[in-house]
């Protein structure tokens, strides 16, 4: 039994490969409802506060160190970008929450079009909800985590540069938030643990992502 669950999950490692090794497109940036693409493939959105590494995981994952611009100023990511991966999954890079220096004009349009996108998207399999390991959940990620119950919009968290936190630490994190997420009708109850740096938790997030293309 346990060589079959091995194999399985070497096998699912190796589709999510295969998958993430295909070509990755920018299809799309869109700021406002009329500008967002039809929906065509299976869509996975990636969500969190301002520099919390949104782009640097999607580089990460397919390979590509400019697919999506990382920058270390927050709130850079100022549209819904739209990237085809290999014609069979959409990744989709929301804008980042939680920076106030935007201004409101911009800041209510991208929180609107989100809205709009995350309640209307019927091709969106789930949003991964990404969270700095080094600081844990804040006030704008529970109020995203509302959002998304409110919009049954299945969501999983990731933590992200967990390469920066210490393993008891780490552990810790990880207690607390699979308590405060049980607490969410719309999360899946897995926690991606993730670092673009040295790539820990890449391929597994790659083989999860290949089995909600299928």
């Amino acid at each position: 039994m346990a060589d079959t669950s091995k194999t399985e999950e070497q096998e699912a490692l190796e589709a999510g490969r295969k998958l993430f090794a295909q070509e990755c497109r920018f299809i799309a940036g869109a700021m406002a409802l009329e500008a967002l693409p039809p929906p065509s493939l299976p869509e996975i959105a990636f969500a969190g506060r301002s520099n919390v590494g949104k782009s640097s995981l999607v580089n990460a994952l397919t390979g590509r160190k400019t697919l999506a611009k990382v920058s270390s100023m927050p709130g850079r990511t100022q549209q819904i970008n739209f990237f085809d991966l290999g014609g069979r999954l959409m990744l989709v890079d929301l804008p980042g929450y939680g920076y106030s220096k935007v201004g409101k004009a911009k800041s209510a349009l991208w929180t609107a079009t989100t809205q709009v996108f995350l309640k209307g998207r019927p091709t969106l399999r789930r949003v991964m909800l990404l969270i700095d390991a080094r600081r844990g959940p804040n006030a704008h990620d529970r109020a995203a985590m509302d959002q998304f119950d409110e919009a049954a919009v299945s969501f999983q968290a990731v933590l992200t540069k967990a390469d920066k936190v210490e393993p008891d630490d780490l552990a810790q994190l990880l207690k607390s938030l699979a308590k405060e997420l049980a607490g969410h009708v719309a999360a899946h109850p897995d926690i991606a643990v993730t670092s673009a740096y040295d790539g820990t938790g890449i391929p597994a997030l790659r083989a999860a992502l290949a089995e909600l293309a299928q």
